[in-house]
């Protein structure tokens, strides 16, 4: 799963990675410097619509009105698509949460640790989304989910579930009104990010209280 994330790079260095031109949407030098982005805040979130990216702070929850539960922060790749919850939103909600890396607990020695993963080459990465559009409006705690897949290769050690990780050039495909639901099957499945290219390393547990930010939480201990 996916329940705590940094995004503290600049808008230029996440647009730049998918090659976005200054003209598509509006560019920012200054880091966002998120280090311990939490659900039920509002998260920057990369959309698509009437044909023009945007980046609006979006609800990071989802809950239609029927749902009487705490709202849902993560969707299962594996069945989004076709699912009652969540397959509206995948047909057409699809959206990219730009980020560097997410945390994850692994129990040692009976004390939970959280570690934090991120790409080797500490490239941007774009987690796949799926949320209540038109974004970067109020629906009453209908705003998005981070889309999961299964770890393997050795991500398991750390959590079985991880956030689907797209490629940097199947970002504007995915986000496409003009992409078909089949279509962004085969990307979630294509384009995904291997286990390969991650690594991790233990941090310190005051990641852990969500009023925590600053670059130390992401710092090895």
């Amino acid at each position: 799963m996916c329940g705590r994330f940094a995004q503290y790079s600049s808008r230029d260095d996440y647009f730049e990675s998918i090659g976005l031109k200054t003209d598509e949407i509006t560019f920012d030098p200054e880091p966002l410097g998120r280090y311990n982005v939490a659900p039920g805040t509002k998260v920057l979130l990369l959309n698509e619509q009437d044909d023009e990216l945007r980046l609006d702070p979006v609800y990071w929850g989802y809950g239609p009105e029927w749902w009487d539960k705490q709202p849902l922060i993560n969707a299962r790749g594996e069945t989004a698509a076709s699912g009652r919850m969540f397959k509206p939103l995948w047909n057409h909600g699809r959206a990219i949460v730009p980020a560097d890396g997410w945390f994850e607990w692994k129990k040692d020695d009976g004390k939970k640790q959280p570690y934090y993963i991120y790409h080797r080459e500490k490239q941007p990465l774009f987690f796949a989304a799926i949320g209540k559009q038109p974004f970067g409006q109020d629906h009453d705690k209908e705003g998005f989910v981070i889309v999961t897949s299964s770890s393997n290769q050795g991500m398991v050690d750390i959590h079985d579930r991880r956030p689907l990780v797209i490629t940097a050039d199947a970002v504007r495909e995915w986000l496409s009104a003009g992409t078909t639901p089949q279509r962004a099957e085969e990307i979630a499945l294509d384009a995904a990010v291997p286990e390969k290219d991650f690594t991790w390393h233990p941090v310190i547990n005051k990641v852990g209280n969500i009023h925590n930010q600053g670059k130390e939480l992401i710092q090895s201990v």
